[in-house]
């Protein structure tokens, strides 16, 4: 149904039309209502605290936890990532994006104001010369938000836009991790090759002693073979390190968004700093901190909101408008146009219920995201927190094995000398000693790791500047 009243006038009124239209707009929609449910927080936490037993007090997560270590070069190797990775860049431009697209839902509250402007020249064969005709016009129009719909589109992409930072923190952390922990693996991997150079020179002088033995008639060749094959453990020890060392260098080059390239080093890894404790907070924290369960909550919200906005769809819709305009050659010759609009749905009804159903089939898939991603935070936490835990203790006791391998290695060589052992003896245990080196240096490893992921899991560490947004959708 349209109703047009229109009024000419040979001058403009001295009261523009469309603040007499959007005052009445204003009106209707201040007393407007919005359709739909409102999102609240529906997640049941049902623990209090987390399985292990960890400090209390406020979580290392409030913190830029890689300062703890001491080492100025992760630092900075961080920064340069977070300045230059190319997923971390993308997910700005997905920022961009979704801000972009909010500002264009967001237009809809307001009245659109367009222009015209329209000339002509005719001549015909009873008039002498040209008739000239020159018009301009200004339309405004108006949709009254009476049942909230377009506020509810307006919430879904605020909270879509809100998601998309959340998202960028998310990758932001994971950024971080990554670098923190391909950097101390590569400090381990440059450890296990001293090692292993090391094995290899104190091994080189055994083949020595053993070939002058063999000389000398003392030993026989099997003992030189033995020593050469054992030599031959720690040269191919070497090469693999070395192998594994430059490919985890290309690999966090790649992170920093540079082509392949050596990477700096900063302390050893037997020089890296541990936190005096571990607080990790509440498992309820982890609802207000944790990037990935923010965004999935920001998503969930939105979708809440698209359910107002698809019932409103079953209701009339009014819309205001109106045109005003004057002739260019007359100024004194004006018009003006107000018209109202009222459209609802009769027979294509049905079809906007069946919107409504799958606004909310897609809300409860979100639902069911949401809280599976709680769900596996706090699988990430308490694995984070245990390996912590263990590998602290496996630690210990590799070290522990490294005193007691290197002492029985030296005791055996001290009896091959004398005569009183075989070969065979010295090799084993030189060969336990070795593995005992390397095995204790990737357990330091691994506890300087797990350490990171549980940084990572606890979603903290980076707190990005941001601006406060504030919109008011009531």
């Amino acid at each position: 149904m349209r109703i047009n009243m229109n009024t000419a006038w040979t001058k403009i009124t001295s009261k523009p039309l469309w603040l007499i239209i959007g005052t009445i707009g204003l009106i209707i929609s201040m007393n407007s209502c919005r359709l739909g449910p409102n999102y609240s927080r529906s997640v049941e936490i049902n623990q209090d605290t987390f399985r292990q037993e960890f400090p209390s007090g406020a979580s290392i997560a409030n913190t830029p936890w890689w300062e703890m270590f001491g080492d100025t070069t992760l630092t900075n190797l961080i920064w340069t990532a977070l300045e230059k990775n190319r997923d971390l860049n993308t997910a700005l431009a997905r920022i961009s994006e979704a801000r972009a697209s909010m500002s264009i839902v967001r237009a809809d509250l307001y009245p659109r104001i367009n222009y015209g402007i329209d000339a002509s020249s005719s001549a015909n064969t009873e008039v002498s010369g040209l008739t000239n005709d020159a018009n301009g016009a200004i339309n405004v129009s108006y949709i009254v938000d009476l049942w909230g719909r377009i506020r509810r589109l307006n919430e879904a992409a605020l909270q879509e836009y809100l998601a998309t930072e959340e998202a960028y923190r998310s990758l932001t952390i994971i950024i971080v991790s990554e670098i923190a922990n391909a950097y101390l693996t590569l400090r381990d991997l440059d450890n296990r090759l001293i090692i292993s150079e090391r094995t290899a020179e104190t091994w080189q002088s055994n083949l020595e002693i053993v070939e002058a033995r063999f000389k000398g008639g003392f030993v026989s060749e099997v003992d030189v073979n033995q020593a050469k094959i054992q030599l031959s453990e720690a040269k191919t020890a070497i090469q693999t390190f070395i192998r594994l060392r430059a490919q985890t260098e290309n690999a966090i080059s790649t992170i920093m968004g540079l082509p392949p390239q050596r990477i700096p080093r900063g302390l050893p890894l037997t020089e890296q700093v541990f936190p005096p404790g571990l607080p990790v907070g509440l498992p309820s924290e982890l609802l207000d901190r944790r990037p990935d369960i923010l965004a999935a909550e920001r998503r969930l919200h939105a979708q809440t909101a698209r359910i107002g906005a698809a019932e409103a769809l079953k209701y009339p819709s009014l819309t205001l408008s109106a045109d005003m305009g004057m002739q260019f050659l007359d100024p004194t010759l004006g018009f003006a146009a107000l018209g109202v609009q009222v459209l609802g749905p009769i027979f294509n009804n049905s079809a906007n219920k069946q919107r409504v159903e799958v606004e909310k089939a897609r809300t409860e898939q979100l639902l069911n995201n949401y809280e599976n991603t709680f769900l596996t935070a706090l699988r990430e936490v308490e694995d984070a927190m245990i390996a912590v835990q263990t590998y602290r203790n496996e630690f210990a006791l590799r070290r522990d094995q490294v005193i007691a391998a290197e002492n029985a290695a030296r005791l055996s060589w001290i009896r091959y000398d004398g005569g009183l052992t075989s070969y065979l003896e010295v090799l084993d245990l030189q060969r336990s000693s070795f593995g005992s080196q390397l095995k204790a240096s990737e357990s330091l490893q691994l506890q300087l790791t797990s350490t990171v992921r549980l940084y990572q899991a606890l979603g903290g560490g980076w707190v990005q500047q941001q601006d406060s947004l504030q919109f008011n959708y009531h």
